[in-house]
């Protein structure tokens, strides 16, 4: 039975992109933790954010992790902060490869800078608050991986491939 891979990592990392390409490689399904929580709810990642505030948010994508990770041979883009609750993180780590993108601040801030769907950076200082998100995440982040990438500023292509042959290699 093939594993689940399974990418974590802060927002603007490309685990969305990325793992749309390591599905299609492999032709499995693809699931985005963030969009799945706005299929449920009918509803925005912001709209959330505004009515039930973060910790609404996180019981929602606990319990679509939940659902998410009993599924079999998928590859999963979790959201950037998925980790950051310990039932979830045992959850990817059970049900999982675990890949964690990352990536330098700078990039990320570039990223993310113009997509108003991360109400996380919707501040005054948005590097600031990276800064901070980064320091709190990054060691959850490398507790679940399994293997961990840094993007820089390499083509998607050239980290695909270098997946690839990592998951080979895995025989998963």
């Amino acid at each position: 039975m093939a594993r689940n891979i399974i990418l974590v990592g802060p927002m603007g990392a490309g685990k969305t992109t990325i793992g749309k390409q390591l599905a299609q490689h492999y032709g499995r399904d693809f699931y985005d933790s963030d969009r799945e929580i706005e299929k449920h709810t009918g509803a925005n990642i912001p709209l959330i954010f505004e009515l039930e505030g973060e910790e609404g948010f996180r019981k929602r994508e606990k319990n679509v992790l939940s659902e998410l990770t009993q599924k079999q041979d998928i590859v999963l883009a979790t959201g950037g902060g998925a980790v950051l609750d310990p039932d979830n993180r045992a959850l990817l780590s059970k049900h999982g490869f675990v890949i964690y993108l990352n990536a330098p601040l700078t990039q990320l801030l570039n990223r993310t800078s113009k997509d108003r769907n991360r109400p996380l950076l919707q501040t005054e200082n948005p590097r600031k608050k990276l800064e901070e998100i980064i320091a709190t995440r990054d060691p959850l982040y490398r507790e679940v991986a399994d293997v961990v990438i840094e993007t820089d500023d390499k083509p998607v292509r050239n980290v695909v491939k270098n997946l690839i042959n990592i998951i080979k290699n895995q025989n998963i």
